[in-house]
């Protein structure tokens, strides 16, 4: 093969690939060091990637593609996904056509030629070769833990929008597994099988949690205005937008939810729900998810919305609500909305019609500036007007 030695020679090496039957570019590819089962070599247990394409660079995904097949590994374009072992062979072939590029390599320049000499190194001084490649052509069901782990990155990079990534069965592709300090994990059978010599001889694991998913800070760096005060809260597939705040105590956001800006979370972000720039989830506050008690009706909080404490809400809400303290605003909540009081939410909600005085939550879905509260003589829930404006304090994001 002719030696590339620009990116003109590197174009027209590319296209020739391109050309090439059964060529086909994914949706989202990545390069992953992966950790396995002491149990089965074969079976990962977790995938930790460095650099993320997602609709981009395939320059360098189609030299991959060329290295994989140049060393015996046909990459089956025709199913949704496929994930390759990369071995020293492949890595330096890549780099034998990027070598030109070298030089150039810096700070943020080149980040997948970075990741490669990096791997390229690693292999050279350890002869580790736990390292794969992961393309996803199709956005289907994930089938392999590696996949399901790119998905996941994508989405707490912010490289896909939140619930915009089919990850039906997810739970039934990771594995549990035990995490220990370091963050890696320990299958629980592994564990049980060692467990008289791991005590017996002080080599017992300090293990932080049991479960499919990692902490979100065990993978992702995040912008320099959000904070995460206990990294046990967020999981691996969470979206945390500039500024957000993540309290310790009652908070959590799980995986495929979070915010889109500004937030203070003391409170329940579940499964697939979205948090609106400028919200604040008061301490103990819960907004169901599609994992619990929705009817698998996705929820998203406007914006400068606020849920007071340990309030619970059920249903979408738009922009400028509040659900004060305590009370829970389901989907089949009986809320009392005065005449007085409708006549003024109908001028921020103009294509809804107030035309009666009892609704159910669900009827009032994504409606904007409805104030819940409970009278405290009658017990019964209302909705009125909120006069109130949400300000988070700026000292804090």
């Amino acid at each position: 093969m002719k030696k590339i030695k620009n990116k003109e020679d590197l174009n027209k090496f590319v296209d020739k690939i391109k050309s090439q039957d059964g060529y086909k570019e994914p949706i989202a590819w990545a390069v992953a060091r992966v950790e396995k089962s002491f149990l089965d070599e074969e079976k990962t247990l977790c995938a930790n990637y460095a650099v993320i394409n997602y609709k981009e660079n395939y320059a360098s995904f189609a030299v991959l593609f060329w290295a994989l097949q140049e060393c015996g590994i046909k990459v089956d374009t025709k199913g949704s996904e496929f994930v390759a072992k990369l071995d020293r062979d492949v890595v330096d072939k890549v780099l034998e056509i990027f070598d030109f590029l070298v030089d150039e390599v810096d700070g943020n320049s080149h980040k997948n030629l970075q990741n490669f000499m990096t791997i390229d190194e690693i292999l050279s001084e350890d002869g580790e070769d736990n390292f794969c490649a992961t393309f996803i052509f199709e956005d289907k069901a994930p089938k392999s833990v590696e996949s399901v782990y790119l998905k996941l990155y994508l989405l707490s990079l912010g490289k896909v929008a939140l619930r915009s990534l089919n990850l039906d069965g997810a739970f039934g592709v990771l594995p549990n597994v035990a995490w220990d300090l370091q963050s890696k994990p320990i299958e629980l059978e592994w564990l049980k099988e060692n467990e008289i010599w791991l005590k017996m001889s002080g080599a017992y694991p300090t293990i932080l949690s049991v479960d499919k998913f990692p902490r979100f800070l065990s993978h992702i760096v995040p912008n320099d205005s959000v904070r995460v005060l206990d990294s046990s809260k967020v999981r691996l597939g969470a979206h945390l937008a500039d500024g957000t705040t993540i309290m310790p105590g009652a908070s959590y956001v799980n995986f495929n939810a979070g915010t889109t800006g500004k937030a203070m979370v003391e409170g329940r972000i579940s499964s697939s729900v979205i948090v609106g720039d400028g919200s604040d989830i008061g301490g103990g506050a819960s907004i169901l998810g599609v994992l619990s008690g929705t009817s698998g009706n996705a929820i998203s909080v406007g914006k400068r919305a606020l849920l007071g404490a340990n309030s619970v809400t059920g249903i979408p809400l738009g922009d400028d609500c509040i659900v004060d303290a305590g009370i829970a605003i389901l989907e089949g909540t009986k809320i009392y909305i005065s005449s007085v009081e409708a006549k003024k939410l109908q001028e921020a909600n103009k294509e809804f019609k107030f035309d009666k005085e009892i609704f159910k939550g669900l009827e009032l879905c994504n409606l904007n500036s409805l104030h819940f509260r409970q009278d405290s003589q009658s017990g019964k829930i209302t909705a009125s007007y909120n006069k109130k404006t949400v300000k988070l304090n700026e000292n804090l994001h």
